[in-house]
């Protein structure tokens, strides 16, 4: 606090000179002394100025006969408006708030002791039991609405203890804020408004001032552009001042309700919310990504937003709260986030078979759910030099009742387990990654009369065929394809579907293929001669062809890694928390082998060995003028398929569930899609990007390079 020592005082207010410093208004050598909250002091009388200095004052007691008669004074735009403020943030249960619109203070005075302040404001824009009360259309009400006042803030101060104060004081502001009202904005009152919080308050001096209760309201609070459920609904009070306004509106009262409440549905989903922005989200949700609480704060109200985007998928109000569960089940910090605790934790013990009822068998449109999802991600990924990305996982599972189990070979084991399998498609760009659609695989074995028992109690859709990892990819590639939302250069495969050669060549031409091969792939470093054989005279003629007999055969892709006279190169192929991510690769024209003999066309084989010496493969039909650092590029394009499994995994529950259905699995996939798109939009929410950041740094795919693209073509030449 600036210390009064010297001043002037210029009617009451206490100022102090500090010659040759500015301030943004007023005279540049006069200011005036402020509390620690940032409010100007004044002092009216000693007595005033002690209680501003924060000093002992008189506890104000009797009745309002005994006392000196309460006058009420205009603080509005006067030198008494920095002590309505500084009364009202110290002593109102909520504090103080700058008023918007056209407003009035005003301070109830005994003696020029300050015992009660008020305001008056601008309305409610809309009020159900106010509006209710005064029967206007909304083109009334926006026509008409500058004729009404709210009553916005009222405080009979802690140490006044006067019997009926509260009443009388309303009685003298009615009338006074009327004239005043009039006086400052030329607008003649109508109407006063007030809510009452019936949690602190009983509306007693509002019922004895003859003010009238006409309802509640709602529960919600204006947040910026929206409106939220806070579950406290006020007492809606209201004061006519002038009897025949409905005359001149030209409307009618309409039916009042005692309690007008929201359906228990949609007060179930509000409550919902209230919940959600008390859940303790973690910080490292989004990989590499540290969120500061800040960022946690507004983090449900992101979350419940991004979930209105897909409202019209649900049947219900009631499906709308458990998909908003599901959804933050998976983003919450349980460490189990199937159906039963993210239940428990949200809804309580009756809210788990409601849920899981849901995720199985509840009428919800799931599919549209998908598409929903994809617009949106489209919006916010799509480029012409994306790459469709297509890969399995699979999910070990202990028991043989889960739809599509079976031992089979589980990648993330490396052998063979008892698991599911999933067929995936997902999508990168420059602008980040995210998964679009999936299948579960089932296994032929599934199909036999054996398992019909199985099908049925697994909800396995009749008309469903064998299909076998390849044929469900083709399908969702055309799936993707057809909506038109994923512009594409580039398609990406895991060595599952990579290995293919027919697969490959079926893809749609528009794409130009870069996929995954085995270490034992088989290729050809030039194209051998080959002939069909000459008849020997004895037995069939020969049709087939062979190679020559001096001709060399094929290799696998890793006795080409490990030849000697094969170049490599260190290229940056992404930016790393603690700088670049190199890697050695080369690439060379290649011919797969087929059944031993040369493909009729070549390809690039493109080799990548990190530092710890583990080589990847790849075949790509890319032109063969290529350069090299757009074929890194592909290479890093790839990745974010497999960093969507680990962050699906790792962070939002994606290999937790506990389901059993065809149904249930795949409704379960959706909503961790819908995880992973909203993780991507808080990157862009809050600016931050990933201490690895593949996508972004793609542009730098293949630099710095030690040799021109020339030169690493020249230099397998003789390989």
């Amino acid at each position: 606090m600036i210390p009064v020592g010297a001043n002037e005082s210029v009617g009451g207010l206490a100022e102090v000179r500090l010659p040759g410093i500015k301030i943004p208004f007023g005279r540049n050598d006069l200011v005036r002394p402020v509390d620690e909250s940032g409010y100007a002091m004044f002092n009216i009388q000693s007595e005033m100025n002690n209680f501003l200095k924060g000093n002992a004052f008189e506890i104000i007691n009797g009745t309002l006969n005994t006392l000196p008669p309460i006058s009420l004074k205009l603080a509005h735009q006067s030198f008494m408006e920095s002590l309505w403020d500084h009364l009202v943030h110290h002593y109102h249960y909520l504090s103080y708030q700058k008023l918007l619109g056209h407003r009035l203070k005003y301070l109830a005075l005994m003696q020029d002791r300050p015992v009660a302040a008020l305001s008056f404001s601008a309305p409610s824009l809309k009020i159900g039991a106010r509006d209710r009360f005064i029967g206007w259309s909304p083109d009334q009400r926006k026509k008409y609405l500058s004729h009404l006042a709210n009553n916005s803030r009222f405080l009979i101060l802690p140490w006044v203890q006067v019997p009926h104060l509260a009443s009388h004081v309303l009685s003298l502001a009615v009338e006074q804020v009327r004239r005043d009202w009039q006086d400052q904005f030329h607008t003649p009152l109508w109407l006063l408004e007030t809510y009452v919080d019936p949690h602190h308050f009983k509306g007693t001096s509002y019922k004895a001032a003859n003010w009238e209760r006409v309802g509640q309201t709602q529960g919600y609070g204006k947040q910026g552009f929206r409106y939220i459920y806070h579950g406290a609904p006020k007492e809606v009070y209201v004061y006519v001042l002038e009897p025949r306004f409905r005359t001149t509106i030209g409307c009618q009262p309409q039916p009042t309700h005692s309690d007008h409440r929201p359906l228990p549905s949609i007060r179930q989903l509000e409550e919902l919310k209230m919940i959600l922005r008390d859940t303790h989200f973690d910080p490292d949700i989004v990989p590499w990504m540290k969120l500061t609480e800040t960022d946690l704060e507004i983090m449900a109200d992101e979350l419940v937003s991004f979930h209105e985007h897909f409202q019209d998928c649900y049947g219900r109000k009631e499906h709308h709260r458990k998909g908003l569960t599901y959804l933050s089940g998976l983003m919450s910090k349980l460490e189990a986030k199937s159906a039963e605790p993210v239940a428990l934790e949200f809804l309580g013990a009756n809210g788990v078979r409601p849920l899981q009822r849901f995720m199985k068998n509840d009428l919800w449109d799931h599919e549209a759910m998908k598409s929903q999802h994809q617009i949106l991600l489209s919006q916010l990924l799509a480029d012409p030099e994306g790459m469709i990305t297509v890969d399995s996982s699979e999910f070990v599972k202990k028991g043989k009742e889960s739809v599509g189990v079976i031992r089979q070979y589980c990648g993330a084991l490396g052998k063979v387990e008892n698991c599911q399998s999933g067929v995936f498609v997902g999508y990168t760009s420059k602008h980040g990654y995210g998964l679009l659609t999936s299948q579960l695989y089932m296994p032929e074995v599934w199909f036999s009369n054996d398992y019909e028992q199985r099908r049925r109690d697994t909800w396995v859709p009749e008309d469903l065929l064998f299909q076998t990892k390849i044929d469900i990819a083709h399908d969702l590639i055309q799936e993707v394809n057809q909506t038109q939302l994923f512009p594409s250069r580039w398609i990406g495969f895991d060595a599952t579907f990579g290995s293919d050669l027919h697969f490959l060549e079926s893809l749609p031409k528009e794409y130009t293929y870069f996929a995954a091969v085995r270490s034992n792939t088989r290729v050809f470093l030039k194209k051998p001669s080959v002939e069909v054989p000459a008849y020997s005279g004895r037995g069939p003629r020969p049709k087939k062809q062979r190679l020559l007999a001096d001709q060399p055969g094929p290799l696998t892709v890793a006795d080409i890694a490990h030849r000697p006279r094969l170049r490599w190169e260190k290229v940056v192929l992404a930016e790393g928390a603690k700088g670049p991510i190199v890697a050695d690769v080369a690439r060379l024209r290649v011919y797969p082998s087929r059944k031993g003999l040369p493909a009729s066309y070549p390809l690039w084989l493109f080799l990548r060995r990190s530092l710890d010496g583990q080589i990847k493969y790849a075949f790509s039909n890319a032109p063969h003028d290529i350069p090299l650092s757009e074929l890194c590029q592909a290479a890093t394009l790839r990745w974010p398929i497999e960093q969507c499994f680990e962050e699906g995994k790792g962070q939002v529950g994606m290999d937790h569930y506990e389901h059993r259905s065809w149904p249930a699995w795949h409704r379960h996939m959706i909503y961790v899609f819908l995880a992973l798109h909203f993780l991507t939009r808080l990157r862009i929410r809050f600016k931050k990007k990933p201490d690895a950041d593949f996508t972004s740094s793609a542009s730098l795919a293949g630099y710095p390079l030690r040799a021109s693209d020339s030169q690493f073509e020249q230099g397998f030449e003789n390989c």
